[in-house]
């Protein structure tokens, strides 16, 4: 495991995101003069090239360190969280959520399986078990697959290499308040013929107490477990085997059930051969299978009080299993010129069963019901040609056929079970998507360097689960809501990324019109109180990203950000729902041989533009916002094979929500607030041994 992150020219970005507190700034300075220090950054991600932002996995960060997807995505500019409690959020980018932003781990799309959105495809993923996560901002790439309109995120393991890579050993211990304990080991031994890899973690945390002191429901413990299996038969193959086991549970502040089971199985298959010939540089094949069964119950993870809603003891037990395949290959067209060609395809089946009296009818011995199919095919291109040696075009366009399958029989109209209308029907779609970008160099013979970029996308995608099935949503003209239509994304994308020995500016803006963007309506005129509907409105986003650091002196680096996303929903004519308020951070850093120290302090505005009772999958808008500000401070050392970090989040113990957060729920024995509230002053210390 590569420790630390070296960053050239002594900058580094501060991610922003709608978190409580800042990326760590932790660094360590080689024995050499101080005109000569160059900082190993693990500030957090930064942008690498025009539209695209990696990040090392494994660096030490703050708010404490992450113990899931979107713990660590809040860290990475332009992405917000949407907090349940204390595990399992939901992310957004640029106030876009669920199949808007495509999760890929290895290379492998991941689905949850609960219809409330308690398990996103985040909460299985570890993030220490990953060497790199990679954002692809907008619909600029088509290599993984239809969708992900707002940003493609890929959790990535470092491919074997036989010359380099050797034997290696990482471990790390964490202890924070209020419980927190993270352990994380991963090793690797390989020979010439093939490798064998095994990581594993747990996890585990009481309920936080926010700024005033009052305890919120969000306990959580999970574990996870990988092995892979490799073979090398020469220097240009690899074939590798895996499989993935974990579990958990979590409870949650913002509804009336806890998550008492979080289990996976998946397996994967990979193989590619290099130089294949003059015209294929590389082919590649995946297989994957996954299955999740998740447990949600109003019991496991607090006292059970009887009440109206819910006069027993109640669980619900859905499963997803899905199956899929890529295969590509990368061809090399003259000097100028690479290709990308591939298909891939995907099936997943949700099924559930639950129960109203775990008593008398527990649901482990109920039948399995299925609800939902979805199965996709898909062809695409990929193209990169280096017109001089200053501008490169960047295109390519996919295909995508979708079929799904209503499958349910009944739904539920609050407390009864009414027929479906859309029983065993099919909606079949055809799905295109392609863009073009153009990066310009300048160079001006000076170290600095720029480069400016300039891009179009157009993305389409179908309604997902959650969109069409998940708390049986409704039409406005039904009682499902099966038949919605895709979703269409037009984007444009530009910016400058400008980098010298002292400093480092990038700026994006975007701007998009979304024709029949899918919008949860809690609050239909003539539909009865709770009902969900989902509907199809003409929308619009824009805003930007901006990220600077500058060396102010030796040992010292200053870093800046700031993010800003408007929607517009212009059917109804009013904002868009669950967009983010604006936010900046300013952080100051200092390192000096083996040890370092830094402070950052962050700053989210008010948001007024609100249209309470719509929004997402995720959440609707609760109502207007106020502004909070939060200071973070962070210190480390390294000694030999030891890295120590630590840090205080939320120094001043401040009481807040962030704008984009569900509801507190009552939940017996806890204060019930409008949001639920971040966490107040939290300590952690985390220890990192590499061998």
């Amino acid at each position: 495991m590569q420790v630390f992150h070296r960053a050239s020219g002594l900058v580094a970005f501060v991610a922003l995101a709608s978190t409580s507190v800042p990326a760590v700034v932790a660094a360590e300075v080689e024995s050499e003069p101080a005109a000569q220090l160059e900082l190993i950054v693990v500030t957090a991600a930064r942008t690498t090239s025009p539209l695209a932002i990696v990040t090392d996995a494994k660096a030490p960060r703050q708010p404490v360190p992450a113990h899931d997807g979107a713990d660590y995505l809040k860290t990475i500019a332009g992405f917000n969280v949407i907090r349940k409690g204390g595990a399992d959020a939901d992310p957004l980018f640029r106030g876009m959520a669920g199949s808007r932003v495509n999760i890929l781990a290895d290379e492998a799309n991941l689905l949850g399986g609960c219809g409330m959105r308690m398990d996103p495809p985040t909460a299985y993923i570890f993030p220490q078990s990953y060497d790199t996560i990679r954002v692809l901002k907008g619909p600029q790439s088509v290599l993984w697959g239809a969708g992900g309109s707002a940003a493609t995120v890929l959790f990535e393991r470092d491919p074997y290499d036989v010359a380099t890579d050797s034997d290696h050993f990482n471990a790390s211990v964490l202890q924070g308040r209020w419980g927190r304990q993270d352990v994380m080991a991963e090793g690797l031994a390989g020979t010439a013929l093939g490798y064998v890899r095994v990581d594993g973690s747990y996890a585990r945390a009481d309920d936080y107490d926010d700024g005033h002191g009052d305890q919120v429901h969000s306990e959580y413990e999970r574990w996870h477990t990988k092995g892979a299996l490799g073979w090398t038969p020469d220097d240009d193959t690899l074939v590798e085997l895996s499989a993935v086991v974990s579990d958990g549970e979590a409870a949650y502040a913002d509804r009336m059930m806890d998550g008492a089971k979080f289990s996976r199985e998946g397996f994967a298959l990979k193989a590619s051969r290099s130089a294949v010939s003059t015209l294929i540089d590389t082919l590649e094949l995946q297989l994957n299978y996954s299955y999740i069964d998740h447990v949600m119950d109003n019991y496991s993870l607090r006292d059970f009080v009887p009440s109206m809603m819910m006069p027993n003891r109640s669980a619900s037990n859905p499963d997803r299993e899905t199956i899929g395949g890529r295969l590509s290959a990368d061809l090399v067209i003259g000097e100028r010129i690479d290709v990308v060609v591939g298909i891939d395809a995907g099936d997943n089946r949700h099924s559930v069963r639950s129960t109203m009296n775990q008593s008398l009818m527990p649901y482990q011995s109920m039948r399995r019901v299925d609800d939902a199919t979805f199965e996709q095919r898909g062809v695409f291109t990929e193209t990169t040609w280096r017109s001089t040696d200053d501008r490169s075009w960047i295109g390519g366009a996919r295909v995508d056929h979708w079929g799904v399958h209503d499958d349910r029989q009944t739904i539920r109209q609050g407390m009864m079970l009414v027929p479906n209308t859309t029983a065993g029907a099919e909606d079949e779609d055809w799905l295109t998507s392609a863009f073009v970008r153009v990066e310009q160099s300048l160079r001006s013979g000076t170290p600095a360097e720029t480069t400016l970029f300039a891009g179009v996308g157009y993305s389409e995608r179908v309604a997902d689960y959650w969109e069409r099935f998940g708390n049986d949503k409704q039409s406005l003209t039904s009682n499902s809501a099966f038949y919605t239509d895709p979703e269409r994304t037009a984007q444009f994308d530009t910016g400058i990324i400008r980098a010298a020995e002292t400093y480092r500016v990038s700026v994006s803006v975007f701007v998009n019109d979304i024709g029949d963007y899918v919008l949860i309506d809690t609050r239909v005129p003539g539909k009865p109180m709770n009902t969900v509907v989902t509907r199809s409105v003409d929308a619009r986003t824009f805003g930007g990203e901006l990220e600077a650091a500058l060396r102010v002196a030796d040992h010292w680096q200053l870093e800046s950000s700031l993010a800003w996303t408007q929607g517009e929903n212009r059917t109804d004519d009013v904002a868009l729902a669950q967009m983010p308020p604006v936010e900046a951070r300013v952080a100051l850093s200092y390192a000096r041989e083996r040890w370092t120290a830094g402070g950052l302090l962050r700053w989210v505005a008010a948001q007024d533009r609100v249209d309470p009772g719509r929004g997402n999958i995720v959440g609707q808008d609760i109502g207007e916002s106020d502004t909070f500000t939060v200071f973070s401070l962070n210190a480390g050392y390294s000694f030999g094979s030891v890295r120590v970090t630590t840090g205080i989040d939320n120094l001043l113990d401040a009481t807040y929500a962030e704008h984009l957060s569900r509801s507190g729920a009552m939940v017996a024995g806890y204060v019930q607030t409008e949001r639920v509230n971040e966490p107040g002053r939290l300590w952690w210390l985390k220890a990192d041994l590499a061998l």
